[in-house]
This record gives C-alpha cells, sequence and structure tokens, in this order.
C-alpha cells in the first residue's frame, strides 16, 4: 500500500509540473502566431519534440536492455523488445489526438484572446468524467465536487469579459473535447505501453499528421521560421518533449480525472508566470479563482467511505493508487 501511495504521489507530482510548463505556453503560442502559421508551428514543435526524445528513449533501452541482457536472451529481437505492440498502438491513437487537440487550439488563438482560450482549453476537466461514464468508468462523488470547485476557479482566472461564443472560441471547445479524449486514451494505453517510447511515437506522428496541412494551407518561409525560432524551440523541447512525456508517466498512477484537475492548474500558473516574467498583477477576483482551483485539487484527494483505500478492490474497478 505504502508502494502504491508513493506512485500515486509522484505521478501527482510529475502532472503539477507537466501543469507549470503548460501554463508558460499560451502567451507563447500566441507570440509564434506573429511569425509563423498555426500548423507550421504545430508540425515543427512536435517533430523538434520527437527529435529531442528519440535519442533518450535510445538510451534507456540500452541501459535497460544492458541490466537484463542474461535474462532476454532468446525472447525474441532487439526490435520486438524495443517496439511493443500496445506502445505502437497507443503511441498512434495519442497522436492522432494531440494533432487535433493541439492543431485547434493554435486555431483558435488567431480569433480568441489567450486567457479566454485558456478558460474553454480548461473545460476537458468537465468533459474527461462525462467521456469516462460513456466508457463505463466509475466517477467518485468528491470528484464531481472537485470539477465544480475547478469550472468556477478557471472561470474567475481566465475569462475578463462577458464570455460569448464566436469563432475562436467554438475552434477552440473543439480542441478540448480532443484533449480530454487524449487523456483517456494516455490512461488506457500506460498500464500496458512503454510510457518514453509511446510519448516519442505520439509526438511524432502528431508532427507528421500537421505537416501536410502545413504543406498544402501555408507557405512557411525559413526567415520567419528563423525569427520565431525560440517559440518553437522553447515548445519543442519543454512543452513537447519534457510535459508531455511527464503527463504520461504521471498518468500511470493516477485517475484520468484527478489527473485532468491537476494538469488544469495550468491556468494558475499561466497567471504566475505572468506576474513574474510580465508584472500583471493579480485581482482579488484572481486570486479566488487560485485558491478555488488549489481546494479542488485538495478536493479529489480525500478518501472516501465507499472506496476503501489499499484494498484489491480500487484495482478490480480501475481505481489506481486508491484514493
Amino acid at each position: 500500500m505504502n508502494n502504491i501511495k508513493k506512485r500515486g504521489i509522484r505521478g501527482e507530482i510529475f502532472l503539477t509540473i507537466t501543469a507549470i510548463i503548460w501554463g508558460t505556453s499560451f502567451v507563447v503560442q500566441k507570440v509564434s502566431l506573429d511569425y509563423v502559421g498555426p500548423f507550421t508551428f504545430v508540425a515543427l514543435r512536435f517533430l523538434l519534440g520527437a527529435l529531442f526524445l528519440f535519442p533518450v528513449a535510445l538510451l534507456l533501452n540500452w541501459i535497460k536492455h544492458k541490466n537484463t541482457a542474461p535474462e532476454a536472451e532468446g525472447r525474441g529481437t532487439g526490435k520486438e523488445a524495443f517496439l511493443t505492440k500496445p506502445t505502437l498502438l497507443g503511441g498512434t491513437a495519442c497522436g492522432l489526438a494531440l494533432f487535433l487537440a493541439a492543431s485547434f487550439q493554435q486555431n483558435g488563438l488567431i480569433y480568441t484572446a489567450s486567457g479566454k482560450a485558456g478558460f474553454i482549453t480548461g473545460l476537458y476537466i468537465v468533459m474527461v468524467p462525462l467521456l469516462g461514464l460513456l466508457l463505463r468508468k466509475k466517477v467518485r462523488g468528491l470528484i464531481w465536487i472537485g470539477v465544480a470547485l475547478a469550472i468556477g476557479g478557471l472561470y474567475l482566472l481566465c475569462v475578463k469579459e462577458g464570455f460569448t461564443i464566436g469563432k475562436g472560441d467554438l475552434i477552440v471547445l473543439t480542441g478540448a473535447l480532443f484533449w480530454a479524449l487524449h487523456i483517456l486514451i494516455v490512461d488506457h494505453f500506460t498500464a500496458t505501453a512503454d510510457c518514453l517510447k509511446m510519448s516519442v511515437i505520439q509526438i511524432f506522428v502528431a508532427g507528421l499528421l500537421a505537416s501536410a496541412p502545413m504543406l498544402v494551407l501555408e507557405n512557411p518561409a525559413i526567415t520567419a521560421i528563423m525569427d520565431g525560432a525560440w517559440t518553437i524551440l522553447y515548445t519543442a523541447i519543454a512543452v513537447t518533449g519534457i510535459a508531455y512525456t511527464l503527463q504520461i508517466f504521471g498518468q500511470r498512477n493516477t485517475e484520468p480525472t484527478v489527473a485532468s484537475i491537476i494538469m488544469s492548474l495550468e491556468s494558475v500558473f499561466a497567471v504566475i508566470s505572468g506576474m513574474l516574467i510580465l508584472n500583471e498583477v493579480l485581482s482579488v477576483k484572481e486570486i479566488i479563482g487560485c485558491v478555488l482551483m488549489f481546494a479542488a485539487v485538495i478536493t479529489t484527494q480525500l478518501p472516501q467511505k465507499d472506496n476503501p483505500c489499499g484494498t484489491e478492490k480500487c484495482a478490480a474497478k480501475g481505481q489506481v493508487p486508491c484514493p
């Protein structure tokens, strides 16, 4: 039980780091539109992110097989050992969802403010349990309370004007649906797939898929790409290469709805990064939003009598670790 709790805490730490990195990305993504088109940005960030992670995956795979070489003899070829069916299928499915989510979000930022886009994207924390119900996943009552608190916090943090659904809002909202699907797909495959290899595959697939509309719909100029290179490199290495990998490792030991709420803290960290980098000041409304968001995370961690911790019943229901 202690090991399960430790893995759960480690997973939540990974997801919190992911949220911090993501929280700094909205401003960078918005600025990138001054240099390159949305599909060019998405394609380059993911392809470079995969290029960054691939050598790491190779190195860790070599270390793993070196340490287990005597036991691994006679169990197949190196290719079979390196890439399993669940890893390939999971990476491909995640890559498709990632491409659609990132593309809709980036295109939506053309027509809407980054703050409003952050709130609309954060609606995936509601979509995850709703989609989970369709997949017959059990959602604890306390998590619904956490979802309500998180939605209120996101609203207070991000909405600066009367909330109306415009063209950009609808595009970002569509992206939020695919972010929710991405979380559920990751949750489905992490138990059997190699996390790091699946991350490399999903990022490469997303970049490859974005390359087609980049070449057909946009005309990326080398000079423009070089001018905006810092935005592409930051999102490729920090946001794509590091954060998405931490997400996969973190979700291995965290309920999908809890994971989505923790990752929605990106809105809080977006405000904090704005204060530190751009000298922005939090209003009373935004401070209340931060409090609600952290209250949401705490609420989802509270135990429930009908969901005993440390028993095999939780694992049988797919709730690992026990909340």
